[in-house]
């Protein structure tokens, strides 16, 4: 019988990929808004008029889910490698992705809230 070990937050390729992927994005989304930001008025229309089309609002949307999604997977690594007790590990991830929730439900509602 072959006893696999967890050591580590070791998850390989595809959270590698992620990794890059959600970089990616939030480099894509930063370059456009920085572009829209320039071209913009300064002060409170301005801003609402940079994020006014529906496109901009989910490019911003896909952009924070990145954030978050990003963060997990960092913070995450740091639990499975340097907090061995179990429970504290486990503690810690349920706060984790029950905050992250909760700033995705609050990023939900401050992108589409008008």
């Amino acid at each position: 019988m072959v006893k696999r070990v967890v050591t580590g937050a070791h998850y390989g390729l595809r959270d590698w990929l992620v990794q890059r992927l959600t970089a990616v994005v939030m480099l894509a989304f930063t370059v456009v808004a920085a572009l829209r930001i320039t071209g913009a008025e300064s002060g409170y229309e301005g801003w609402k008029s940079v994020f006014e089309p529906a496109w901009m609002r989910v490019a911003l949307f896909l952009f924070l889910l990145s954030v978050l999604y990003h963060a997990w997977i960092g913070v995450r690594d740091i639990y499975m490698d340097y907090i061995q007790p179990v429970s504290i590990r486990l503690t810690l991830h349920t706060l984790t992705v029950l905050a992250l929730v909760a700033y995705a439900g609050w990023v939900f509602e401050l992108v589409w809230s008008h």
